[in-house]
């Protein structure tokens, strides 16, 4: 039992390592800058294609095929993203709808905002904080106020291999994880956004992104392996 732990804890460690050496690669492809308060200072390079394809079909077709494309992509992570913030579905619901219709009625601008995913996400958060604010009664909401909780998303091939108890291990252990560094987490490693995109999305530079994550994947590999050599005592 020893062996076949040891040998999953190992290629843990290497999906990690692989995971924070293509993230890692991002801290150097741009400066660190603000926060855009608007879409029309943005300046994201690349560009995901079919993204800007959706986009470009809503903005000068008003195709309700690819806007329904783009909702329901969408709808799902940003719903996520909302409830972290206000702790309660319905609400969340009602701000992604709500920013998604908003999309609908300014359509013949949409051409002028150079990354649609991370202006979602910069949408939802403002709305997200700014309901957090009313229903608690408080005059700010800090991104150590996030909570989540992280369900399996091993879905690769060479994550299969990972039985359900070490899963529930390494989530554990995510879920264990301070406010702060588990949004990070799970903006990079669950939604796929780049460290540039994490630092617009929660206004803290890209050097902030870097530090935060370093430190969730080093809680999370020394939480599985004392986990894994306790398991491995009894």
């Amino acid at each position: 039992m020893l062996k076949v732990y040891n040998n999953l804890a190992r290629s843990f460690y290497s999906g990690l390592f692989l995971f924070y050496k293509t993230l890692v690669i991002s801290v150097f492809e741009v400066p660190v800058f603000p926060l855009p308060l608007s879409h029309d200072c943005m300046v994201v390079p690349e560009r995901n294609t079919d993204l800007v394809e959706l986009q470009r079909r809503i903005a000068i077709y008003e195709d309700e095929a690819a806007y329904k494309e783009l909702f329901l992509r969408f709808y799902g992570p940003l719903k996520k993203f909302a409830i972290g913030f206000i702790k309660l579905a319905e609400p969340a619901e009602e701000i992604v709808s709500d920013v998604f219709v908003e999309i609908w009625k300014r359509r013949t601008q949409l051409m002028g905002i150079d990354d649609l995913k991370v202006y979602l996400y910069i949408c939802v958060r403002n709305e997200a904080l700014r309901k957090a604010q009313q229903l608690r009664k408080t005059a700010t909401v800090l991104l150590d106020d996030f909570t989540y909780q992280f369900t399996s998303h091993y879905t690769r091939p060479d994550e299969a291999m990972l039985n359900s108890e070490l899963i529930q291990k390494i989530q554990a252990a995510i879920n264990d994880l301070p406010p702060r560094c588990k949004l990070v987490y799970k903006l990079a490693k669950e939604d796929k956004l780049r460290y540039k995109d994490i630092s617009s999305i929660l206004q803290i530079s890209i050097k902030t992104v870097d530090n935060q994550l370093a430190t969730a994947l080093k809680k999370i590999a020394s939480a599985i392996n004392f986990r894994l050599k306790k398991d491995s005592s009894v």
